[in-house]
């Protein structure tokens, strides 16, 4: 393979090379002078600058998708990938500017790890290669560990950092194995050049246990069941604004590049293959919300339902017909926007220090309404679009996965969507609830005063409008979700001759 190439070749990765330039620029007015406000602001900018650059070429022309290096695919797919990574990496800057203001260490280092993961994440919905496969899912998860573990001081914030770290290598050795049994077979590490050899060599049991590897990894990234005992603890120890980090960014990067792989390898035309996503969809869903009930932890709630909220996805991923792509794109933008603007009112409530400080327990959150009615009514929208209520983003989202299981004649998979939000209804119902019940005479934490004149502040009041306005008029989003469809292999392979 010829890496020699110009740097006009290079253009289409152009969001990924502002985002990485940033973190350098970042780093070297660090190293000058320690500016809060300065670095987080040059952070926001690099960030919107890269977003823009991406508005430009989605609706500025006619758009050529490239295959960069044989590597990376820059295709619509992509750029609606990296356009919602970029926004949820957006809120979680103004987040952790808020949350992290009152800190005494250094503040600025955050922000570096952070564009270094959010450039990794934007690799990786571009991956074409195992190669670049693992090394963008690499990039984006190093710099996790430090910013889960950056509030030291919380003992729950280092023990996140730690349990991340540990799983999070376990995952990467099953995945470089899979890919290493793949790679004897087929000898080639393209995801579009191994889909003829993957195909004849399907019947061979470590091609099988290859690909199984592979989902197995994706699984413990994603916090699919059996593989999500890590995510509850994690969520509850991380900083608030990074958890809604890993919530958002990390896992819109490795559901983006997990259907691209799955399509393009052609390992979702494999049975068994199918049959083992749909086993960890149906547990996943089930894990997720029975244990979601037992919880009095919000954090700890929000981190089991996104277990069952993924189980829905891959059911939306089990059940697509070529066509209907746009329906699991669409699921990951009502997600994303929901769970920024559900964590995000966790991080206006919470503060870097002592685990006293963390708004965790649902106790925290009692009368909420008769202090705070503006952030109360926030995340009770949240709430009910998690739940799948009709005139929010995430109804639209559900409606969309299960007309997919329905059109595919996938009943019991659709039942298990119903039976899921039945369940999960009850648990976000507790929460709203509990914010509207009789105030303690002393509340032991609070919002700040004009929080919602806060940048972190208006950030959550954007999303709470934008779950609203998805869910009252989704046609812009599935219109967007539909053009930014993939090839499908079989289109590929037509294509190419």
């Amino acid at each position: 393979m010829n890496f020699t190439m110009s740097f006009s070749e290079l253009m289409p990765l152009a969001p990924v090379m502002i985002v990485a330039l940033t973190a350098i620029v970042v780093m070297i007015l660090t190293s000058i002078k320690r500016n809060h406000n300065l670095i987080a602001t040059a952070s926001v900018v690099g960030l919107n600058l890269a977003a823009a650059n991406i508005l430009l070429n989605m609706f500025g022309g006619q758009f050529v998708p490239s295959n960069v290096m044989g590597m990376f695919m820059v295709d619509p797919f992509t750029m609606l990938y990296q356009l919602v990574i970029l926004v949820a990496s957006l809120a979680c800057c103004t987040l952790s500017h808020a949350y992290i203001e009152t800190y005494k260490d250094n503040r600025e280092e955050l922000y570096i790890l952070m564009l270094c993961s959010v450039a990794g994440a934007m690799l990786m919905v571009a991956s074409s290669h195992y190669a670049s496969f693992f090394i963008s899912l690499e990039l984006m998860s190093i710099p996790v560990y430090g910013m889960l573990a950056y509030t030291h001081q919380r003992a729950n914030s280092l023990e996140a950092g730690i349990k991340y770290l540990v799983l999070s290598a376990t995952a990467s050795a099953m995945l470089l194995m899979g890919m290493a049994y793949i790679y004897a077979y087929t000898g080639s590490l393209s995801f579009y050049e191994s889909f003829q050899a993957l195909m004849q060599n399907i019947r061979q049991p470590m091609v099988l246990l290859g690909l199984a590897l592979i989902i197995f990894a994706v699984g413990f990234k994603l916090s699919l069941a059996p593989f999500h005992k890590w995510t509850p603890d994690v969520y509850a120890g991380a900083p608030a604004p990074i958890a809604t980090f890993l919530a958002t960014a990390a896992k819109v990067a490795t559901i983006g590049l997990f259907v691209r792989y799955l399509l393009t390898s052609g390992a979702i035309l494999v049975e068994s293959l199918v049959t083992i996503i749909t086993i960890i969809a149906v547990l996943s869903i089930l894990v997720g919300n029975f244990l979601a009930v037992r919880q009095v932890n919000l954090k700890r709630i929000l981190g089991y339902s996104s277990i069952a909220h993924f189980g829905y996805l891959l059911i939306g991923l089990i059940s697509m017909t070529y066509a209907s792509l746009g329906n699991v794109s669409v699921y990951v933008i009502t997600y994303v926007l929901t769970t920024i603007g559900a964590f995000g009112a966790v991080a206006l409530m919470s503060s870097p220090y002592n685990n006293v400080d963390e708004a965790e327990s649902l106790a925290d959150y009692r009368g909420l309404f008769w202090r705070r009615p503006v952030l109360t009514a926030t995340l009770t929208v949240m709430m009910l679009s998690l739940a799948g209520i009709p005139l929010t983003a995430g109804f639209i989202g559900k409606f969309l996965v299960v007309m997919a299981a329905v059109t595919t004649q996938h009943w019991f998979l659709a039942a298990m969507i119903v039976v899921g939000s039945g369940i999960g209804l009850y648990y976000y119902l507790r929460v709203m609830v509990v914010m509207y019940m009789t105030p303690p005479d002393t509340p032991r934490i609070d919002a700040v005063d004009h929080w919602g004149q806060k940048v972190g502040g208006i950030m959550v009041l954007l999303a709470a409008l934008a779950v609203l306005v998805i869910g009252i008029y989704p046609d812009p989003i599935i219109k967007m979700a539909l053009q930014a469809e993939i090839l499908s292999p079989l289109h590929f392979m037509l294509t190419r001759q």
